[in-house]
């Protein structure tokens, strides 16, 4: 393989899993549309910046550790599961406990900081061994066996975080658009419901998943 197929290929690929939602798309439009846009960026920065830690393991060959000891494996994947978990159990309690609209208004929300975004996009992307293991059996395929693993590994991952940015500045895009009809509290107590259902679904699918 070429290196210009090799990166061809792998844009392809990376084009492919950027546009198909999932729990990723579903943090970053719960985010953006409470009209928080540094938590948002933040949560996508933290996401890329954990796809190129994953990109740089599995050019090293270190996510095969992880692969090969099933105790890694399922230790990671239980404190993922558990993180996302009270991630999606907190929002939907949180959404229950404001039952009238006046309670909603006076509730104090969460402070629009880029940082707090980056730790919760860099737990949720770290703590899924899922990615690693999607990541280690991907990667290799398109590194040609006589380029330096590491810098044409993380070239790779570019490509992916650069599609991500792409693609989650139209998500930010768009939920920023509907923040007025976003902001009543019977559409945030949904959105909430919703987010919080989808993240917990897939704690749980990480738990007792294959």
């Amino acid at each position: 393989m070429t290196i210009s197929t090799a990166l061809w290929s792998f844009a392809l690929v990376a084009g492919l899993m950027t546009l198909t939602p999932g729990l990723d798309t579903a943090l970053i439009l719960r985010t953006a549309a409470l009209g928080q846009r540094r938590r948002a960026w933040g949560v996508v920065l933290g996401i890329q910046a954990g796809t190129l830690v994953w990109g740089a393991f599995a050019s090293l060959g270190i996510t095969a550790l992880l692969t090969a000891s099933h105790l890694a494996y399922t230790t990671l994947r239980w404190v993922g599961a558990a993180y996302l978990l009270w991630m999606g159990v907190r929002m939907i309690w949180t959404s229950r406990r404001h039952l009238s609209a006046e309670a909603a208004a006076d509730a104090e929300p969460e402070p629009d900081r880029l940082r707090d975004g980056l730790r919760r996009g860099a737990f949720t992307n770290l703590l899924n061994p899922k990615v690693g293991a999607m990541y280690m059996a991907l990667l290799p395929q398109f590194i040609p066996a006589d380029v330096p693993h590491l810098p044409f590994g993380m070239a790779l991952a570019s490509i992916h975080v650069a599609f991500g940015l792409a693609w989650s500045s139209v998500l930010v895009t768009f939920a920023h658009a509907l923040r007025s009809w976003l902001a009543k509290p019977s559409a945030r107590r949904l959105m909430d419901r919703v987010t919080g259902t989808v993240i917990a679904a897939f704690g749980l699918r990480l738990a007792f998943g294959d």
